[in-house]
């Protein structure tokens, strides 16, 4: 997937298991992810090991051959990591460094340490940390085994069972002392919200690396960090904008990815207050992407864990720029027409044109495609809303009395 080498990067395999769950084709797409979120965090994958069985082993996830043939490959071309595509217990973890001698991480480690990268303000970091903490926990014991006191014997009985239950109460304390802080900063952030009065509030929402921080800054006029990076943005941003005259706050939320880590979801869940308490949904889509139709689907997930699935949305394509269909042989009478075929102006005829009840919007950020199109839209949704909670603004609404 990323071909360019870096020898500062950290050599990686990736690890995932195909299931009936889980075929080939979703487990590679799966994997392409993981080699992205690896790359965001500094890594560079150099292989790809899969295994197809009925569901990964208790104990060292893969089987006995096959992780034994990652075990070779790590210590022939001495590679630092390996990263597996779901979430390991700590039993497994403890016995995959055993066998495989090098740093071991599966796909929630690698997610809380890209946003321990990206966090930037206090209140993300703290967000990060209880994650962190959460995620830590149950894994103590297996962080005692440089010490050997599993193995019990003369001079080794209670120490080390003592050392990790000492290390149990200090993460706990930290969790209660963490969740203390955020309840603290959540009450200063409301009140925040209090504040900026009636005005409407426009959250975008999305998939990681789909385009939003792209989009605020174009629309707002405004300089919010973006790169072709997982989770550049971990802070909401807000600001206030203006079209036609008609003020309103513009939020860009954390973007989405699937096996989202549930510490993370339950972590995140105040800054994702900004969602909850918006009016207008933007759900930005990287049409471009070919599994953008699973990124909806993700996104609406949490959308409806969140209790925000009804609100009013505007389904928003964004990168056509970037878009192209996948070429079809006419000779070739073997493959079959799929929606990858689709050109963009097919896609707009099909579910993806007639969301929402004025359909859905196709536009490029970047290059500023439509976006006079878009901004029109996005007046005329906050303008209605407007209407109803100031329904006697003759400046904004001169014709209000001609209307009505």
């Amino acid at each position: 997937m990323l071909e360019k080498k870096d020898i500062s990067l950290e050599k990686a395999v990736l690890i995932g298991v195909i299931t009936k769950e889980q075929d080939e084709v979703k487990s590679q797409e799966y994997l392409d992810e993981l080699e992205f979120l690896t790359f965001t965090a500094g890594g560079e994958v150099i292989k790809r090991f899969t295994q197809k069985m009925e569901r990964p082993d208790p104990k060292t996830f893969l089987g006995s051959g096959k992780i034994e043939d990652v075990r070779k490959y790590i210590e022939e071309n001495e590679i630092g990591t390996a990263i597996f595509d779901d979430e390991l217990s700590s039993a497994q973890e403890r016995n995959i460094s055993k066998i495989l001698n090098c740093k071991v991480l599966d796909r929630t480690n690698l997610i809380l340490d890209i946003f321990a990268q990206r966090a930037q303000t206090s209140y993300a970091r703290t967000q990060v940390e209880l994650a962190q903490c959460e995620y830590l926990l149950p894994r103590l014991r297996g962080m005692w085994t440089h010490l050997e006191r599993q193995k019990g014997g003369i001079g080794m009985r209670g120490p080390g069972e003592t050392e990790i239950e000492t290390d149990r109460r200090i993460v706990r304390e930290r969790i209660s002392l963490l969740k203390e802080k955020l309840k603290t900063i959540d009450k200063q952030m409301s009140v925040q919200r209090g504040n900026r009065g009636a005005m409407v509030r426009v959250a975008l929402v999305g998939y990681t690396n789909v385009g939003k921080s792209t989009l605020m800054n174009v629309i707002s006029k405004s300089d919010v960090f973006a790169e072709n990076k997982l989770f550049a943005t971990l802070d909401t941003t807000v600001r206030k904008v203006v079209i036609q005259n008609l003020p309103f706050l513009l939020s860009d939320t954390v973007g989405f990815i699937r096996k989202l880590p549930t510490q993370l979801v339950e972590s995140f869940k105040g800054t994702l207050d900004e969602v909850r308490e918006a009016d207008l949904l933007l759900h930005v889509v990287d049409i471009s992407h070919p599994n953008f139709e699973e990124h909806i689907e993700s996104v609406n997930k949490i959308l409806g864990e969140i209790k925000s699935s009804d609100k009013p949305t505007i389904m928003v394509f964004n990168k056509i720029d970037a878009y192209k269909a996948e070429p079809l042989d006419a000779d070739d009478l073997e493959t079959e027409r799929s929606s990858k075929h689709n050109t963009l102006s097919e896609w707009k005829s099909t579910w993806m044109g007639k969301v929402g009840k004025n359909n859905a919007l196709f536009i490029s950020a970047l290059n500023k495609e439509n976006l006079e199109d878009f901004k029109k839209r996005v007046y005329d949704e906050v303008r209605e809303i407007h209407i109803t909670r100031f329904p006697y603004n003759k400046f904004l609404y001169p014709d209000y009395e001609d209307m009505n």
